[in-house]
């Protein structure tokens, strides 16, 4: 089995996943029924996963010099990513989120960066080498935009393999950034966001998706929670089906699909057959609490994928 070099750059936080009946909206106060603290992050879950599902991973990143910090690191460590490049910051916290979970699984998540605007321009620009090294980059937005951009232009330049996943979503990617996307891997919200297009609908996702392709990305795949994923490319469009399952936290369905996505295609599998395996890893994810908590190993799902 061919196996390639991961580099994960982004968001490292501590999660503080509240439980309530329903997400509260402007102007309510609402009694939670539990609390707890969990490592998260887009950025440290993807990598977490992309380890976790066989994938060689290293993560560029910051945390800040305190408790949350030595958790995050060590939960990455523990899956077996390769943390080394990881900056612990002694002038800010690390990165936190409060994440409203309501009764039917579904989450409301507000992020504080803190030490994830450290990584800057010239974070990236010092670690050059990694670029190099790695055969396949996963960007994410919750850490400042001119890294990102720095990023992709390095991947670029080195003929990486981009996979950028737009979250938390913003109205506005430059084309100059977009054209050298390989997989642009949006959820509903994000790419009606980014497209400025109404997405509830499969139907509406290929229209918006299609707007993305313009502006030259490569792939676009949609994740639609309970309704799959759909791929569009210049020649297809393409919708797979998700897995029927209870769910009861979708925290890091996005972000075990990626790191899913991100394992398949290094390992020299199709887009598709990638996108399968997404779908099944990300399954499994929403039956289970937490972040990195419920994000299977590969011996949970070949199994299952195997005949697909």
């Amino acid at each position: 089995m061919k196996k390639s070099n991961i580099l994960v750059i982004g968001s490292l936080n501590m999660d503080w996943i509240i439980e309530v009946d329903h997400t509260p909206i402007a102007g309510e106060t609402l009694l939670g029924h539990f609390a707890k603290e969990v490592p998260g992050g887009k950025g440290a879950n993807q990598a977490y996963a992309a380890s976790s599902l066989g994938g060689h991973v290293t993560m560029l990143g910051a945390v800040g010099k305190d408790p949350s910090g030595e958790k995050l690191l060590q939960s990455l460590q523990k899956a077996g990513v390769n943390t080394s490049p990881i900056q612990a910051n002694s002038e800010t916290g690390s990165g936190m989120a409060i994440i409203y979970l309501n009764k039917m699984g579904n989450n409301s998540i507000v992020v504080l960066p803190n030490a994830n605007n450290t990584v800057t321009k010239e974070v990236i620009m010092a670690h050059d080498e990694l670029f190099k090294i790695a055969d396949i980059i996963m960007l994410q937005l919750e850490i400042p935009l001119e890294a990102v951009y720095e990023a992709a232009a390095l991947a670029h330049k080195y003929h990486k393999t981009i996979i950028l996943n737009p979250a938390p979503a913003i109205s506005h990617l430059p084309n100059e950034i977009l054209s050298k996307i390989d997989y642009i891997t949006p959820n509903e919200t994000e790419l009606s966001t980014l497209t400025n297009q109404p997405v509830t609908t499969v139907d509406d996702a290929i229209i918006a998706a299609q707007t993305l392709l313009l502006s030259g990305v490569k792939h676009v795949i949609t994740t639609l929670g309970e309704k799959g994923a759909i791929l569009v490319t210049l020649e297809e469009a393409r919708h797979f089906p998700a897995l029927s399952v209870k769910a009861i936290d979708t925290t890091a369905a996005g972000d075990s699909f990626n790191g899913a996505l991100a394992v398949y295609l290094a390992e020299g599998k199709s887009i598709e057959e990638a996108i399968v395996f997404g779908n099944q890893v990300a399954a499994i994810t929403v039956t289970r609490e937490g972040a990195q908590s419920s994000i299977p190993f590969r011996e949970e799902i070949l199994p299952t994928t195997e005949n697909l």
